[in-house]
């Protein structure tokens, strides 16, 4: 038997928030049996790659990763693990190709992980892929900074939009109980900010409840004392109700922001996504919930040069951005999936023709979120402090309507400031993704 307790373990995580949440279950996993853990990979002797498959770009860094841990092997490192999505839709095509792997592990055979790994210090290969039983511990070691943390509720979708390979990788929509939810959160400790993830936030308990339960959910997970505040990531524009909306209206602990995934605004190629929804019940959403709650911060993401989009239909995203004014926006050239059914639909664009519309789309987002930060300029804004930022010589933060690592920040010189912590903050400036200024006591020496 090895003894794991004598070997170093890293990891590298890749992709979306999802994938960090299944990483740092993973590590509790590999703590708990009394193992080290190292952020250097140069020391490792275990390295484990948690891999995205979601788009073809993704693949590539994927396996590039892969192959740069290979060549610590000439040094400290003695096995090398792949892990997560892309073994998990493709080791068929990866095993024999990727040689420098000695372990594959799919998206749900955590539990496998020592028993592979022990079959490969045996001399062996290993294929685990799809030969786990999914039985995943709510104890983490977490990687973000100890003010905020994500919690992921649910597990892969439904809605099987035809650009879309998640359904074939992560399988169907599952939603996590409520009470082992409740359980992982509470064992983070003091979160000042949880986000919630999953690929559809607002689908969650349908399939174990019968019915929407993310309001149940989320009036719960409020009253748990270690958590300040929850933010709401991917909620899907026909799931958001007036219930969900009272909801955050009305809970204090709720961020007044949404991210709703909207991919388009133009009804015929939303139909052709085969996204629920039209233009303008797109547009009506977005009034219902900036009359309900005024301050509300919408951020959504956009596909650009979906096969068949003509001029007239991006033109007419460029004009839905203006009337919807959403705060922030992630703009994407649609990537050709195989395996997909818009990989076989007539009409598609040149890749010039899609970076030339997510070049313009950002533009013409670009002043409407500088028309919506210049709005703060002269006033004060609550800031989470998320630390210092040692290049601009400053404390950096976030307000309500930013989430990390996806929208802006608001860079700001204060006397002290502890992360973790808000802040009352002077806006003196802006661009058109974050803002600057100062704490109303600040003494420039």
């Amino acid at each position: 038997m090895t003894d794991f307790k004598r070997k170093k373990f890293g990891v590298i995580s890749l992709g979306c928030d999802k994938n960090r949440v299944d990483t740092e279950k993973l590590l509790s996993l590999i703590k708990s049996e009394g193992c080290t853990l190292t952020d250097d990979v140069t020391e490792a002797n275990i390295l484990i790659v948690n891999t995205c498959a979601f788009l073809n770009e993704s693949r590539k860094e994927a396996i590039e990763t892969v192959l740069d841990g290979a060549s610590y092997k000439s040094a400290n490192l003695e096995k090398l693990v792949v892990c997560g999505c892309l073994p998990q839709k493709y080791v068929g095509e990866l095993y024999d190709s990727l040689s420098e792997a000695d372990v594959f592990l799919g998206t749900n055979d955590y539990d496998k992980f020592f028993e592979a790994l022990e079959k490969s210090y045996s001399g062996e290969r290993v294929n685990f892929v799809g030969l786990g039983d999914n039985t995943f511990n709510t104890n983490r070691v977490v990687t973000t900074p100890c003010h905020y943390a994500y919690l992921k509720i649910a597990d892969g979708c439904n809605n099987f939009c035809t650009y879309c390979l998640i359904p074939k990788i992560r399988g169907r929509y599952v939603s996590y109980p409520m009470e082992q939810l409740l359980k992982e959160a509470e064992d983070l400790g003091d979160v000042s900010e949880l986000i919630l993830v999953a690929q559809d936030v607002s689908r969650y308990g349908i399939d174990i409840y019968g019915k929407k339960f993310l309001v149940n959910f989320l009036k719960k997970l409020t009253t748990l004392v270690n958590i300040n505040s929850v933010r709401l990531l991917y909620c899907y524009p026909d799931m958001i109700d007036d219930e969900l909306i009272a909801e955050i209206r009305d809970n204090p602990k709720i961020i007044k922001y949404l991210d709703i995934p909207l991919q388009h605004s133009e009804s015929r190629v939303l139909k052709l996504m085969n996204r629920r929804g039209t233009r303008e019940e797109y547009l009506e959403l977005i009034k219902k919930l900036k009359d309900a709650i005024p301050v509300i911060a919408i951020r959504s993401t956009f596909i650009s040069g979906f096969p068949g989009e003509t001029e007239q239909e991006f033109e007419g995203t460029c004009d839905f951005l203006k009337q919807a004014k959403l705060v922030n926006c992630g703009f994407f050239a649609y990537s050709r999936e195989p395996d997909t059914p818009a990989y076989k639909m007539p009409g598609q664009i040149n890749y010039a023709v899609k970076k030339r519309r997510v070049k313009k789309l950002y533009e013409v987002q670009r002043e409407i979120s500088y028309g919506f930060l210049s709005s703060f300029v002269g006033k004060s804004v609550k800031v989470l402090c998320d630390g210092i930022d040692y290049d601009k010589g400053c404390f950096v933060g976030r307000a309500y309507f930013s989430a990390p690592e996806i929208d802006g920040k608001v860079y700001f010189n204060a006397n002290s400031a502890v992360q973790g912590e808000y802040y009352d903050v002077i806006i003196t400036s802006c661009d058109s993704y974050d803002m600057f200024g100062q704490m109303e006591d600040f003494e420039n020496e």
